[in-house]
C-alpha cells in the first residue's frame, strides 16, 4: 500500500482543457495543470458552473499551489484557417508544451486528444468526457483557461471600442450581434463563423 501511495505521489498527471470554442471573437485558450497532492485545492469544478469571483480566487490558488501549469492559445486567424476543433487541439498542445516539467500522464477533457506523442515520450494520454466536472486537474485547467481568456478579452475591449468585449468576452450575445450590424468586424473576429461572415458580407455589399 505504501509503495502504491508513493508511486501515485510521484506521478505527474496533467489535466488539460480549453475555453472559448463558441465565441465569435477572440482566441481559443487552453491550459494544462499538474496539481500537487500535498497542497489540495478545495472547490474545483467546471469553470462554467462557477461565478467569476470564485473562478478568480481559485485561479490564484491553482497558480500558487500547482506543481506546474501552462497556458496556450490559437488566435482567430488560426481558427479560421484550421477550424475551431483543430485550433482547440493546437492550443492544448501549446499549453502542454509550456509546462515547465514533463507529465507522466495527460487527462484531456472531451473525446479528442491533441497530438502529444512527439512531445512527451512515454507519457500516456486519456480523454474523459465531461472531465472538467469530474477530474480536479481538468477542472483546474478549465478555470485557468477561462480566467486567462476573460482577462485577455477585457484588455482587448479598450483596443476595439464599440463591441463591449469586456462584457460578453466575444460570445454571440444579442448586444454583440447588434454591434456587428453597426461596426466592421475586428481582427479578433472569426470570419469563418456565420454571424461574422454575414456581417462582413453586408459591409462589403453596402453602397
Amino acid at each position: 500500500m505504501r509503495r502504491a501511495v508513493q508511486k501515485l505521489l510521484r506521478a505527474r498527471i496533467a489535466g488539460v482543457d480549453e475555453a472559448g470554442r463558441g465565441p465569435l471573437a477572440g482566441p481559443v485558450v487552453a491550459a494544462a495543470v499538474i496539481l500537487n497532492a500535498r497542497r489540495p485545492i478545495f472547490g474545483l469544478a467546471d469553470s462554467k458552473t462557477l461565478p467569476p469571483e470564485e473562478r478568480t480566487r481559485l485561479a490564484i490558488l491553482i497558480r500558487s499551489r500547482a506543481i506546474a501549469w501552462g497556458v496556450g492559445w490559437s488566435d482567430s486567424e488560426e481558427i479560421d484557417s484550421l477550424n475551431i476543433l483543430q485550433a482547440s487541439l493546437l492550443a492544448m498542445r501549446r499549453a502542454v508544451m509550456r509546462l515547465p516539467l514533463c507529465p507522466t500522464h495527460v487527462q484531456v477533457d472531451g473525446n479528442c486528444p491533441p497530438r502529444l506523442a512527439d512531445l512527451l515520450h512515454g507519457c500516456t494520454v486519456e480523454t474523459i468526457i465531461q472531465g472538467d466536472a469530474q477530474v480536479d486537474a481538468i477542472s483546474a485547467a478549465s478555470i485557468l483557461a477561462k480566467t486567462f481568456r476573460d482577462a485577455l478579452m477585457e484588455r482587448m475591449d479598450a483596443h476595439y471600442p464599440g463591441f463591449d468585449f469586456a462584457a460578453h468576452k466575444g460570445y454571440g450575445t444579442p448586444a454583440h450581434l447588434a454591434a456587428l450590424k453597426v461596426h466592421a468586424p475586428t481582427p479578433l473576429h472569426r470570419v469563418s463563423f456565420e454571424p461574422v461572415r454575414q456581417a462582413l458580407a453586408a459591409l462589403l455589399s453596402a453602397p
